[in-house]
């Protein structure tokens, strides 16, 4: 289990920022403990996602795929990374909701090879890696993910920066959490 903390008002401050690492901390269905005030901070938020999210997707989904292209030998879990973040983008730019399971995701997208690479991850390290005859169609599937999300972030209909009315009710809550 990973836990992670941050300052209340950076945390804000990265929401802001477009920083979609911090949207999926907030929106994850994985809750350890939560408060009245982190749901209306998850209702705030909606106000704080732009089109511009897609960047930090496909920043991050570059990031991965190197890490997957220099592995010796390649693993499963740098790719399904891969995947996950451009569907991520890719249904966050369609429907402006934060949704970061890969099963998920892979029930509109369909992709059929998904479920088997997902079963190798969750099977033990043995099962975790891929031969490099397959390469060809996992790089084709990375090109035409991207072109998805770079297509899905131009048609996207999510406003360019978090309106005025977001930022002062971020504003609002922070100075309540901190007096309180």
């Amino acid at each position: 289990m990973d836990i992670v903390s941050h300052d209340i008002r950076k945390f804000f401050l990265m929401l802001l920022k477009k920083n979609g690492y911090v949207l999926e901390q907030l929106y994850s269905p994985l809750i350890v403990q939560t408060t009245p005030e982190h749901a209306e901070l998850k209702a705030i938020a909606r106000g704080c996602i732009t089109r511009h999210h897609s960047h930090h997707c496909l920043g991050f989904a570059e990031t991965e795929w190197n890490l997957f292209f220099k592995g010796t030998p390649r693993r499963v879990k740098p790719l399904l990374y891969v995947y996950r973040v451009l569907l991520t983008g890719v249904h966050l730019m369609q429907t402006g909701e934060v949704e970061a399971n890969l099963i998920n995701l892979n029930e509109s997208a369909r992709l059929p090879y998904l479920p088997d690479l997902i079963e190798r991850k969750l099977s033990g390290p043995e099962q975790s890696t891929l031969s490099d005859a397959d390469f060809a169609l996992y790089e084709s599937e990375y090109l035409r993910l991207r072109a998805s999300l770079e297509a899905a972030h131009e048609a996207s209909q999510l406003r360019e920066i978090p309106s005025a009315e977001t930022r002062g009710a971020i504003n609002d809550l922070l100075v309540r959490l901190r007096v309180g």
